[in-house]
């Protein structure tokens, strides 16, 4: 995958997954930051399990880097210390 498309795949699965999380996005470098690592443990994770991961720019990744990104902003709030508005 290049890196434009890990960049627009982190902008959707950072923002996607901020809008779970604490129902609104953090900014854009932020989202995207925290969406690109998402779909790397993301895709880590899914692997760990037997699943497959991150193949592209496609439905499929979008979960998976969603889910990864919800478990990072997850961590990220809980050691910054900022309170979900959810």
């Amino acid at each position: 995958m290049s890196i434009i498309a890990w960049i627009f795949l982190g902008l959707i699965s950072g923002f996607i997954a901020s809008k779970i999380t604490t129902g609104r996005g953090q900014g854009s470098l932020i989202d995207m930051a925290l969406g690109i690592l998402g779909a790397l443990v993301g895709g880590v994770m899914f692997h760990l399990i037997g699943q497959t991961g991150v193949t592209g720019l496609n439905l499929w990744s979008v979960f998976v880097s969603v889910i990864g990104a919800a478990l990072v902003l997850a961590a990220y709030h809980t050691i910054s210390g900022r309170r979900s508005a959810a």
